[in-house]
């Protein structure tokens, strides 16, 4: 029967009739919607369908065919060509000329022939373009197969996360699968294009096609050093679970062999961790085995909490000479620690915490600066607890058992019990607590000598607190704030005990600060006790915004002052002289909306001379912006000047840079070089770093990466670096906003 020209009402009538006649299996109904100008049509299910053109036609019971700005639509597709033919019976839709696809994925295709089932979503669209609705990504190719529910395969294409008329890069693949579902990227015989050139081949490789984790081969690195030489690595992520992930690295040097190296990570109910792990057998360079491991874990078990920091490498030059993933907390001293604690109440005003704790350190000696080794806890028990109501007093109990091991020096067992008593006193404007306690140690020693025998100490402290705290409203420059000034003093008197003959386990001069000025003990650690007669007095002012409640600007004074001459020291450090301490100073604060910055000083007045001063500044306007700032000057100890910047300097370009420069060294402490360039859709990093890591020795690398936004990163990856260095650097390709985060 041939097809004939219908009018809109007489297609209704058609395609209604056709419906009646198969009844309700048919698969299609029709009915007639007075709100639309368009014929409605139902799926089995009940979901409208809906055809619109100039002109349509139709024959009973098979297809109804579209000309001229033809128009289909479904629940999640609409279809637009010049012609288009809708077969009822394998639910399928035939398209011709400027053909456009658009799911409600976002995803739009378009080309000149289209041909797909709507049941199985299968078929074919040929000379396609395409833009998937994640990462901006667009594309072409000769076809494009239409292989299941959001699921592509393309045939000679090319893929890319450039815009529209911008082919800077692009992804050139003989086969290319694009599925949606996992939003992952396949491509089979593929080759990076830049600016028309090719620049990596790789018989295969995938990518995300959003933010999601997925498993494979992530972008290979290339780069240089000058003790490994030349080096290449190629991880790959393997995303074992939601909650467990592993990434694998070959690392191959030039100068040294092949280094493997593995990342694992977990988050379990009630724990969560990082193992890592890397091994270079047989160093062409050393002639050994070398390799480095880690592992942090923390751990919920009932009412204990649990935790391990467990570092070690193969020897004392492991970081000096390998470009590393551990990232160790010292690269001098190596902690294998582990803690368990359980912490419970005294009532309703009380708690107390129980905790073991065992420690041992692996020392990374460097033969021109060799250093003592730390003692091994194995183990620590501790019991502290507080009351803070019991006849109107805080009353705190602190202990602790020790083992003290050491190869070289005395080891023996400490007994720590420091109870105490506090009468706390409080208006809304002041406060007064006085404290009383005995700080009781016992020692069992292995080796008895002149300087470290078994004895018992005994030292009362009492100590007093007050402050006062006055608040005002100002006004500065037209904004409100909330101004206070707050003085403070504190006394503490302990009595001289002779501790010469005691061994030091632990104990060190502490530094002054603003911390640890309001100290009872002037010593860290429990084996000196220092005999006080003293008195700290300070005061601080802060203006406070009293609509947001932030600190923007802060200034303090402190000093403590002594009345009776020091006799308890440690060994190695000299009694003190005169009767005052250093004087402390500081500012701090927010000076402008782009700007914050602190200036830090530690002056004496009995020497009439600096002792410590550091000062440091951040200027950041705006992403992607941003001066630093600073210089540290500790006598007899060190003087650096520290630069660093992100800043752009040409349309698309960013300059990076870091000086840490010693002045009492005469030399760079840590260096970095280097520009940016963002292409809209690549990124561009050329670094330089220099690092010193031993007395007279650096190690240099150098950093070349081309960073395709969504698909891969060629080359070697400054970004840690990068960020480790500036301070509030940010990617130039992905910004994070502009807020002002601390100064480091």
């Amino acid at each position: 029967m041939p097809s004939r020209p219908l009018p809109p009402l007489s297609v209704v009538a058609l395609l209604v009739a056709a419906a009646n006649a198969h009844g309700a299996g048919s698969g299609l109904g029709l009915k007639l919607d007075p709100s639309l100008s368009t014929p409605a049509l139902e799926n089995d299910e009940g979901l409208p369908v809906f055809v619109d053109a100039n002109e349509i036609r139709g024959r009973l019971e098979r297809d109804v065919e579209a000309r001229g700005s033809a128009r289909f639509r479904t629940r999640d597709k609409r279809l637009f060509a010049d012609w288009l033919l809708y077969q009822v019976e394998p639910d399928e839709v035939e398209a011709v000329g400027n053909v456009r696809l658009e799911r409600n994925n976002g995803d739009v295709l378009e080309g000149s022939r289209l041909k797909l089932n709507l049941q199985t979503e299968q078929g074919y669209l040929q000379e396609p373009t395409f833009h998937l609705g994640v990462q901006n990504a667009r594309g072409d190719a000769k076809e494009l197969l239409f292989v299941g529910e959001n699921r592509y395969r393309v045939d000679h294409g090319r893929y890319t996360t450039c815009g529209p008329g911008d082919d800077d890069w692009y992804l050139r693949a003989r086969d290319l699968n694009l599925d949606r579902n996992a939003n992952v990227g396949t491509a089979y015989d593929a080759s990076v294009v830049f600016f028309n050139q090719p620049i990596l081949y790789t018989p295969w490789m995938d990518f995300p096609l959003s933010d999601e984790r997925k498993s494979g081969f992530l972008s290979p690195t290339l780069g240089t050093s000058g003790k490994s030489g030349a080096e290449f690595s190629i991880p790959y992520y393997w995303n074992i679970a939601p909650n467990r992930d592993a990434t694998i690295t070959p690392h191959i040097m030039s100068k040294r062999g092949l280094m493997i190296g593995n990342e694992f990570r977990y988050l379990e109910p009630g724990m969560r961790g990082t193992a890592r792990f890397e091994a270079l057998p047989d160093d062409k360079v050393q002639g050994d085995d070398r390799w480095a491991a880690y592992l942090l874990h923390t751990q919920t078990w009932g009412p204990w909490s649990l935790y391990a920091n467990l570092q070690r490498v193969s020897d004392n030059d492991y970081f000096r000479d390998l470009s590393t993933q551990i990232h160790a907390t010292s690269k001098i001293l190596l902690p294998r620690e582990g803690m368990a604690s359980r912490a419970g109440s005294l009532g309703s005003t009380g708690q107390w915490i129980l905790s073991g704790f065992v420690q041992r350190w692996q020392t990374l000696q460097d033969p021109r600066a060799p250093i003592t080794p730390p003692y091994n806890r194995w183990p620590q028990l501790t019991l502290d607890t507080v009351n803070y109501d019991v006849l109107n007093t805080d009353v705190a109990f602190n202990s602790s058992y020790t083992h003290f091991e050491h190869p070289t020096l005395v080891n023996g067992r400490r007994l720590v019990a420091y109870p105490s008593i506090a009468l706390p006193l409080q208006t809304p404007y002041a406060y007064v607590k006085p404290k009383l306690g005995l700080h009781y140690t016992r020692y069992d020693l292995d080796q008895v000598s002149a300087t470290a025998q078994d004895a018992n100490r005994s030292v009362p402290i009492f100590s007093a607190e007050g402050g006062l705290a006055f608040e005002r409203n100002t006004n500065i420059g037209g904004r409100d704030y909330l101004h206070t000034l707050e003085p403070k003093v504190f006394y503490v008197y302990v009595p001289f005990r002779d501790q010469s003959r005691l061994p030091n386990f632990d104990s060190a001069l502490s530094d002054i600060n603003f911390a640890s000025i309001y100290n009872e003990n002037q010593f860290a650690g429990q084996d000196r006790i220092n005999d006080a007669n003293q008195l700290t007095l300070g005061v601080q002012s802060r203006l406070i915004d009293p609509q947001t409640g932030i600190e923007q600007l802060r200034v303090g004074f402190a000093q403590r002052f002594y009345f009776q001459d020091q006799q308890v020291t440690v060994p190695g450090v000299p009694a003190r002289s005169g009767k005052g301490s250093d004087i402390l100073a500081a500012l701090s604060g927010r000076i402008a909306r782009s700007l914050i910055a602190e200036i830090g000083m530690q002056y004496s007045s009995e020497l009439n001379e600096t002792q410590r001063f550091a000062v440091g500044a951040r200027y950041q306007p705006d992403v992607g912006k941003v001066l630093n700032l600073g210089y540290r000057f500790t006598r007899h100890v060190l003087e650096n000047v520290d630069l660093s910047a992100q800043w752009p300097i040409a349309r698309g370009w960013s300059g990076v840079g870091r000086m840490n420069y010693s002045l009492r060294d005469g030399r760079i402490a840590e260096g970095l070089a280097g520009i940016e360039y963002n292409g809209g859709c690549w990124v561009l990093r050329v670094v330089h770093h220099n690092v010193a890591v031993g007395k007279g020795d650096s190690s240099r690398s150098i950093f070349l990466q081309l960073e395709l936004n969504g698909v891969a990163r060629v080359g070697s990856n400054p970004l840690d670096v990068l960020r480790q260095n500036i301070a509030g650097y940010t990617k130039i390709n992905e910004p994070q906003g502009s807020a002002l985060p601390p100064l480091r």
